[in-house]
């Protein structure tokens, strides 16, 4: 427990005078009680029964009847029933107050002496609800108080284990005393740490940290969907972000505005995974998402992302051309990330000069030059890429393309003899071709400049789990399917086990629409054709659609 707040003398509490003026001390013994509390830094009320004067249920019901407040035997309350995040842990033991019940506009806060009225105004300013004193004796509410601090320990303890030897996070950078004392709390470390864990374990891609009114949670989201794990006691929550922003080397104090940063876990000695943050002001606290970043996608080939053959063919000889460019569409989420550092990757050799812009950069590359784009210094994709044709670059690759200024020198680059890589977020390949004349560029360019886009979402697996579903053919013909696709297959059900915690899923494998740029489609780009025209031809030309 931290140490009481130093005690008031008789000049800012009641109490004492009120003692003296019933006749139940005098005041030399005021005086030394005074003293004794001041040098052991205790409350006045504190050292009164300490030095025998008085027991703590006289002064208890001295109190209740002097300063008219009801006086409550806290013996017959459940502990299990207080409400537990009208005030943090930090309030209730520092200025020795519980909150009993709390009722439209008002909270019954227990005290022991009513007149402490610094007491009474923090929790008034905490909640911004009024304030009604209920007076109880010393040692029940130092021991109730001691009860509440222990089962907040122990709910986090629980949530914590012990299985947490292997990971470390990297602080980096110097950061302020202050800063590290609000943090300073081995559980909510240690918390944060299996939290950290459990996700990386889970293969969730995101981490959602949500404050609310009355509860704290914690969800993942795990192949595309968003799961609960952890609520957390809500007390914790600004312990938690305080934590969170250090690490990640954001401003602790500023509340106000969203923030960004990045921090890193070292799970081994060999691997360590990054996290992109991100903060938001919400009504009752941050809301901060955390994108996990782990390099190890980027290596796992491009036979893993789930390619047809036939497709995957048509994207290598589009990235192992001379010159041209590459585009990858798709929502956010969706795995266009992880598909353009495949193909970096793949073209990663030492007799080529590969620059990436990206806002931020996400996954690190050994051997590829990557820029974090910096709006607010000046630098940002148009000025990036302008740098980047001084370089003598074989490969450029622009995280997304966003406005006219960059398509327009993305597009020179690739007639100019280099590769360029790019995302744009469109529903379907055709359509792509379509934001780019609606962006301004010009439909000669469009023509001669991209030589393939490729479409993509990501759809859940079954897990191992699944089991054999019957269904008719008609419900396959009706969604799209040819009958001679259905020949030798069996369709199966989610059913959901202990490895992916019920849902019947595990895993997420890519669905890809790659569309070339063949000499037909040029011809309807250059007459300013619409995306229902492009996408007929390309149907023509044996291009499946996403469906």
């Amino acid at each position: 427990m931290r140490p009481a707040s130093t005690p008031a003398s008789s000049s800012s509490s009641g109490l004492p005078r009120a003692l003296l003026q019933a006749g139940k001390l005098s005041q030399q013994q005021i005086d030394t009680i005074q003293r004794t509390a001041s040098e052991e830094r205790i409350p006045f009320i504190d050292a009164v029964i300490r030095g025998g004067e008085l027991d703590a249920n006289s002064i208890a019901l001295f109190c209740a009847t002097h300063f008219g407040c009801p006086l409550l035997d806290l013996g017959a309350v459940d502990v299990q029933a207080l409400p537990r995040q009208v005030i943090d842990d930090r309030l209730m033991q520092s200025q020795r107050v519980v909150v009993l019940a709390k009722r439209a506009n008002k909270v019954s806060v227990a005290i022991a002496d009513p007149t402490q009225t610094l007491a009474l105004d923090q929790v008034k300013f905490r909640t911004g609800l009024s304030v009604d004193p209920v007076v109880v004796a010393v040692p029940q509410l130092t021991e109730l108080i001691s009860k509440l601090s222990q089962s907040a320990e122990q709910n986090l303890s629980e949530l914590i284990g012990d299985d947490l030897d292997s990971v470390a996070l990297v602080e980096e950078g110097n950061h302020a005393d202050t800063a590290a004392s609000e943090i300073d709390d081995a559980p909510v470390v240690r918390f944060l740490q299996k939290i950290l864990t459990d996700a990386i374990n889970m293969g969730a891609s995101d981490l959602h940290f949500e404050p609310f009114e009355k509860f704290y949670r914690i969800r993942f989201r795990i192949d595309g969907v968003l799961r609960e794990i952890y609520q957390p006691p809500l007390a914790i929550k600004e312990k938690l972000a305080s934590r969170i922003k250090v690490i990640s080397r954001l401003d602790i104090s500023e509340k106000r505005v969203p923030q960004d940063g990045r921090m890193k876990l070292s799970v081994s000695g060999t691997r360590s995974i990054d996290f992109r943050v991100s903060t938001l002001p919400t009504l009752f606290g941050e809301k901060i998402v955390m994108r996990i970043l782990d390099g190890s996608q980027a290596q796992l080939g491009i036979d893993a992302l789930g390619y047809e053959p036939d497709q995957k063919a048509l994207l290598v000889d589009a990235i192992q051309r001379p010159y041209g460019m590459v585009l990858v569409t798709g929502p956010t989420g969706s795995g266009k990330t992880v598909s353009l550092y495949t193909c970096l990757n793949i073209l990663n050799k030492p007799g080529i000069n590969i620059a990436t812009a990206e806002d931020p950069a996400e996954i690190n590359l050994p051997g590829i030059n990557q820029v974090n784009i910096n709006d607010r210094a000046g630098l940002t994709f148009p000025v990036a890429l302008r740098a980047f044709l001084r370089q003598d670059p074989d490969i450029v690759m622009v995280g997304e393309i966003r406005d006219l200024e960059t398509a327009d020198i993305a597009i020179k680059a690739a007639q100019t003899g280099h590769m360029v890589f790019s995302t744009l977020h469109t529903n379907d390949a055709p359509s792509t071709l379509t934001r780019l004349l609606n962006m301004g560029v010009a439909p000669f360019n469009i023509a001669s400049a991209v030589t393939l886009i490729t479409a993509q979402r990501l759809a859940r697996r079954l897990c191992s789990c699944k089991q054999p579903e019957p269904m008719a053919v008609d419900a396959f013909l009706a969604a799209g399917f040819m009958e001679n696709d259905l020949s030798g297959w069996t369709p199966y059900r989610a059913v959901g086990c202990e490895r992916c915690s019920g849902s019947g899923y595990k895993g997420r494998v890519g669905v890809y629409q790659v569309m070339p740029i063949s000499e037909a489609i040029e011809a309807i780009i250059l007459a300013q054709g619409t995306a229902l025209e492009i996408e007929a031809q390309a149907k023509r030309e044996g291009v499946r659609s996403l469906r």
